[in-house]
């Protein structure tokens, strides 16, 4: 392993790092701390005497960060990220302005360097390709969520991706700025196929309405749009780098490039030596330091240390929507606050939640952060303005595993997508050397070469050992693993389960037309029936995190980024509630690659508006939609990666003989049937179903048009109940044909109806009670026997 980070790279890590939510932690929106005046120049090190390093001082970083430091007249290199004034040694002196030979032109002190709003000034030193495809990459622009929500809500009844947190334009064309000649062409082809997906250029999303005068004369259609953009505002958009974001327990982090690189804990108490950074008060990153390669090191006055980025940080944001984040941490919200905690208080909350423990993804129990699959251009993008995840994530699970008759340099490009985009029929081999933009951080060497993703972009950290069928993984954390390669377990006959031999050897649909987690999800979060209330009473008023983050400065803060502000608030406030919640035997339904994929309920809102007056002007309506030339409920159930995988796959029985799978509903659907009626509870002539007292009232008011189980997304003639994905024109429900050659409920009965027939089951019968294995192994030999009857 070595390490090759270009000269000035390094400078620029190190300011996409530094979150001064912490280093100047005596600064809110109260001001800053008082301090002792210094003397005699140099006065960043002097005051803040024990800060750590942002690097290991002997690193090539730390060496070059002191040495343009010095040329600043600062020993220790703070104003080559943050600016301001090392020769005065007051508080409110020394953090104004910046060194007029600064390398990136900053002309003000900066907090947080990695602002999305300064990066180009310091991170953009050495970065400048990756802040800018970052700029246009969805942690960003948020296009998906923001186009999904609309669609959902009937604003916008298309799947065009149109919408942004901010204005931005793909300036260089379609063709990717990062990637080899292979990936780049895959990608033509791909935004050429899928141009509503991969727009060119995204307009801010429209403002909501400001005041009760933006209510005279409208529709209900024209209410219902408002009040979508209201509730996308202040409820969705929190969570985008451009913002620090809702700050409380388990959310507390950076802006732009330190959201990811700086480690917060979860309570966000600072456990560092800087004596200016209250270590009580909360809202401060943890230590000092950088995290992200291998090789930067976190260390803590404690003595603990580790490296990487830990999927706590990617949890500061990946915890609503599809949930992945807490979700691969074996986590799921709940309603309720137990088990108790001491003095018989709740459990706290975390993301503003409560939790239950489910069951950890397998790759984080061997130790995999986010970062380990995900690939740069998964995270900062590749100059391309991408429409949602579909089309920005290059991986695929075969990437590392192959399949049952294919190593994965075996594969050709494309394999484990179904876009039906052309491609060379040979195998997709391996990467000797990895692109520039690959090499500025922990790079290992090649050993026997990178494995490409499905795209043709190398895999930096997983490598095929020399001369062997083996594949190594380099972790962030430090562990390096063997990864199961499929057709080597099928050669060696060393599957654990006969079970895996036959659905991924001998049952050939699967491998060609699923996606690897359909089988392998063990769980997936499932939070039925989204209800939407948007009060826009007098008084009632939340946070617009895209007006927060447009209220940018010039030191790279925004409208609600230092400690104690609230950012911009919106006129209305919007809240949520659901119907039920369920983990178990996720549905089934086809994604945007065409392939059988895990559903997960996405945006079902049910939604409510509460005019200025305090009048309702809707109550529970669902938009309708057109989805795959049906007219349907907006309420969308998604395709979705839960991030949940398991070493034991579902069984052949949670598939074929579950109507819930198939898209039928829970129990095929035979509940909550009533859900769209006025329901009373109160005494009643049971003869007639008459209610007896003249004062009722309602318990559960109705929906109007549902008649069905939100966990319905089909009925058994094929019509369509619910949008199946807002975004990829092959989303949809499992088919016809499929559903119908899936289905095998009451397989049973083929044999069990004989079991009072003496002539059959008593030759057939043994005294034995058979267990499950027995079971099949009995089918098996009237199998063979009944084949050889027939010849």
């Amino acid at each position: 392993m070595k390490s090759l980070v270009s000269k000035f790279a390094l400078i620029a890590i190190f300011a996409s790092m530094f979150s001064f939510s912490t280093v100047f932690g005596a600064e809110h929106s109260k001001g800053m701390m008082e301090m002792e005046p210094v003397s005699g120049g140099d006065s960043c090190i002097k005051c803040h005497k024990g800060i750590e390093s942002i690097r290991d001082t002997k690193s090539d970083m730390m060496q070059q960060i002191i040495a343009m430091g010095q040329g600043l007249g600062d020993s220790a290199g703070c104003v080559v990220c943050h600016g301001g004034n090392p020769e005065d040694g007051t508080v409110k002196g020394a953090h104004k302005g910046a060194p007029a030979a600064h390398a990136g032109g900053l002309a003000e002190f900066v907090r947080d360097p990695g602002s999305m709003w300064i990066a180009d000034k310091t991170c953009g030193i050495c970065h400048a390709d990756t802040v800018e495809n970052t700029m246009k990459s969805l942690m960003m622009t948020e296009a998906g969520k923001i186009q999904g929500n609309m669609h959902s809500w009937g604003t916008y009844n298309t799947k065009k991706v149109q919408y942004a947190n901010y204005d931005v334009k793909d300036k260089d064309g379609k063709t990717p700025a990062w990637g080899t000649k292979v990936y780049k062409d895959y990608m033509i082809k791909m935004i050429d196929k899928y141009p509503n997906q991969f727009p060119t250029e995204l307009k801010q999303l429209p403002l909501p309405p400001s005041g009760p005068e933006d209510f005279a004369g409208k529709s209900e259609d024209e209410i219902a749009a408002m009040a979508s953009i209201t509730y996308q505002r202040s409820d969705c958009q929190r969570c985008h780098i451009g913002v620090r974001g809702r700050k409380g327990r388990g959310d507390w982090r950076g802006m732009g490039c330190s959201a990811c690189h700086i480690p917060y804990g979860n309570e966000g108490i600072y456990e560092g030596k800087d004596p200016t950074i209250n270590k009580k008060e909360n809202g401060h990153l943890l230590v000092h330091m950088i995290q992200g390669t291998r090789e930067a090191k976190v260390k803590t006055p404690s003595g603990m240390e580790f490296s990487g980025i830990h999927p706590e940080t990617c949890n500061s944001c990946h915890n609503r929507g599809k949930r992945i984040g807490v979700s691969y941490v074996g986590l799921m919200e709940q309603p309720y606050g137990s088990p108790l905690n001491v003095g018989g208080k709740s459990q706290s909350k975390h993301h503003g939640k409560r939790y239950k423990h489910i069951k950890e993804d397998l790759h984080f129990e061997a130790g995999m952060t986010c970062q380990d699959c995900h690939t740069s251009v998964d995270m900062h993008g590749d100059g391309t303005l991408f429409g949602t995840t579909l089309g920005q994530v290059e991986i695929e699970c075969s990437d590392c595993h192959g399949t049952n008759d294919k190593y994965p340099w075996e594969l050709k490009i494309g394999f484990g997508e179904n876009f039906k985009i052309k491609t060379s029929n040979k195998a997709r081999g391996m990467a000797e050397e990895l692109p520039y933009w690959m090499t500025q951080g922990t790079v290992y060497d090649k050993q026997g070469g990178y494995l490409l993703s499905t795209r043709g972009n190398p895999l930096g950290n997983v490598v095929k050992v020399e001369n062997k069928e083996k594949v190594i993984v380099h972790l962030a954390s430090g562990k390096d693993l063997e990864v199961p390669l499929l057709k080597y377990k099928a050669k060696t006959n060393t599957y654990k389960s006969k079970d895996a031999h036959v659905a991924m050897g001998e049952i050939k649909a699967h491998m060609e037309n699923l996606e690897c987690y359909s089988c392998h999800s063990d769980w997936a979060p499932q939070c039925y029936g989204c209800h939407v209330k948007v009060d826009y009473t007098p008084g009632k008023s939340q946070i617009d995190w895209i007006a927060s983050g447009s209220s940018n400065f010039k030191n790279g803060e925004t409208s609600e980024s230092i400690l104690g502000t609230k950012g911009k608030k919106l006129f209305g406030k919007p809240s949520e509630t659901r119907s039920y919640l369920r983990w178990e035997d996720p549905i089934l339904g086809i994604n945007g690659e065409n392939l059988v994929t895990p559903v997960i309920p996405g945006c079902q809102v049910t939604f409510t508006v509460i005019g200025p007056d305090g009048k309702t002007l809707i109550l529970n309506k669902q938009a309708r939609v057109d989805d795959n030339g049906q007219n349907v409920a907006g309420t969308d159930m998604s395709p979705v990666q839960p991030h949940t995988s398991g070493r034991k796959a579902r069984s052949c029985e949670s598939c074929h003989s579950n109507p819930k799978a198939l898209g039928y509903g829970i129990q095929d659907g035979q509940f909550l049937q009533k859900q769209g009626e006025d329901l009373y509870m109160d005494l009643q002539d049971l003869r007639t179903g008459k209610y007896v007292p003249k004062n009722k009232t309602v318990q559960m008011k109705g929906i109007p048009g549902m008649d069905y189980d939100w966990s319905q997304i089909v009925t058994r003639d094929g019509k369509q109940l619910q949008t199946v994905g807002t975004h990829w024109p092959d989303s949809r429900p499992l088919d016809q044909g499929m559903r119908e050659r899936m289905e095998k409920t009451g397989l049973c009965m083929g044999c069990h109806q004989n079991m009072s027939n003496d002539e059959i089951w008593g030759k057939l019968n043994t005294d034995k009670k058979l267990d499950m294995n027995e079971h099949i192994k009995k089918m098996h030999e009237i199998a063979k026997k009944a084949a050889k009857a027939t010849k």
